[in-house]
């Protein structure tokens, strides 16, 4: 099989391609990316590319059954909250509808917990505009899954994010029960339970919240897929 991921320079994103490239199940990796990887492996095809130009780019989705899209930002990085829709909503439908076209099988993507394209929080309200989005293109399979915060390595300090990591880690131990949904996870575990969900080829619409995410990525990590 062929797979071709979206975002692949971030935390999530650099922990699915290691996940993809160690698969047994895909042959060959493309990523469309805006800075070089710095990543050599014989199944990876990287395209350093301008997401606004993406169309230019379609041919890449040809052959693809799994697209893996974990395009993201901040509204602090994006520098506005028209520039964070672009990157978090006008690029992931974009690339749905090329990979429509293309005849991909699935779309895989990132999204959030609380998404909710009626939610009064821009941030929600605009990951829940994507997955609308998203989900109106009509790919035989999509898989949108919800995590809580992500911990890992992102190569750049982000204090928000630092500080919730360290009160999330800090909670963790009381976090059961019904408040188990919120527990913070090791990218890892995400990009475990993307693959894991990728290789079902299960077609329709899916969304995975935070804990199901989490059983899903530690299954994957034993060795099995129980969905």
């Amino acid at each position: 099989m062929q797979a071709l991921v979206l975002g692949a320079t971030g935390l999530v994103g650099g922990e699915l391609l290691g996940e993809l490239l160690r698969s047994e199940a895909y042959e060959s990796v493309g990523v469309l990316t805006r800075q070089p990887l710095g990543v050599r492996h014989p199944k990876l095809h990287e395209s350093v590319i301008d997401f606004e130009q993406l169309e230019d780019h379609a041919e890449r989705f040809q052959g693809v059954r799994d697209v893996f899209c974990c395009l993201g930002t901040t509204i602090r990085k994006a520098g506005s909250q028209t520039k964070f829709r672009k990157v978090d909503l006008e690029y992931p439908l974009r690339a749905a509808k090329i990979a429509k076209r293309q005849g991909v099988g699935q779309f895989l993507a990132v999204t959030a917990m609380g998404a909710d394209p009626n939610s009064k929080i821009f941030y929600n309200r605009v990951k829940g505009e994507a997955e609308k989005a998203v989900c109106s293109v009509g790919i035989p399979g999509v898989h949108l899954f919800r995590p809580s915060l992500l911990l890992g390595d992102r190569g750049e300090f982000r204090f928000g994010e630092a500080a919730g990591a360290w009160v999330m880690r800090s909670l963790d131990p009381l976090l059961r029960g019904r408040a188990a949904k919120y527990r913070a996870m090791p990218a890892k575990t995400l990009a475990r339970a993307m693959v894991s969900i990728a290789l079902t080829g299960t077609a329709g619409v899916h969304v995975y919240p935070n804990d199901v995410i989490r059983v899903l990525g530690m299954e994957a990590e034993e060795g099995y897929v129980n969905v």
